[in-house]
């Protein structure tokens, strides 16, 4: 409750409050300028950063690897852009902070710090990120309600076997083909 308070009530008196009085000290349209400035700005940096993540995200995908902090990045990216979009001075520090490597780098790994980054992929599990069971704690800090999910690990003693396979599972376009 007290955050949903702070934001939807705290923050945009706030902003009012920061507003007016810089609309005070340089002028109302000097200030609105600025306001779409800031936007502005802050646009062009989520589109130069959001796209070099994503292509940070798509090589280490195309290598096989889990882009574990590039999406938090995209998460962290995707907040600052619409705080920058949220007119005030506030939220757009916010948003640059968001938007800015160094800091964007930092919260990431803050992010992965607390949360676990689990998947499947035709049987095969795989996992980033903190948490203590095999996909970590629930969101809400406790356990996994459904207690430990390894499909394949019936003796439970963890082992992990890794290898190569082949799909070689006949396709449509086989079948078709041959006939």
């Amino acid at each position: 409750m007290s955050v949903f308070l702070f934001l939807f009530i705290v923050m945009p008196i706030a902003e009012m409050a920061v507003l007016i009085k810089v609309g005070g000290l340089i002028g109302v349209l000097n200030t609105v300028g600025l306001v779409l400035l800031t936007a502005v700005i802050g646009a062009w940096l989520l589109r130069q950063q959001g796209l070099a993540t994503l292509l940070r995200a798509n090589q280490r995908l195309n290598s096989g690897e889990l882009p574990a902090k590039e999406v938090a990045e995209g998460l962290i990216l995707a907040v600052g852009g619409a705080l920058l979009l949220t007119p005030g001075f506030i939220t757009d520090t916010v948003g640059f902070l968001c938007l800015l490597p160094g800091t964007r780098h930092w919260l990431a790994a803050q992010a992965l710090k607390r949360m676990v980054v689990s998947g499947q992929s035709r049987g095969f599990h795989f996992r980033a990120g903190g948490g203590t069971g095999p996909f970590g704690q629930d969101p809400f800090g406790g356990e996994n309600p459904f207690g430990q999910q390894r499909p394949f690990d019936r003796d439970g003693d963890g082992n992990t076997f890794e290898g190569e396979y082949r799909d070689e599972t006949e396709s449509d376009r086989d079948r078709i083909e041959k006939k």
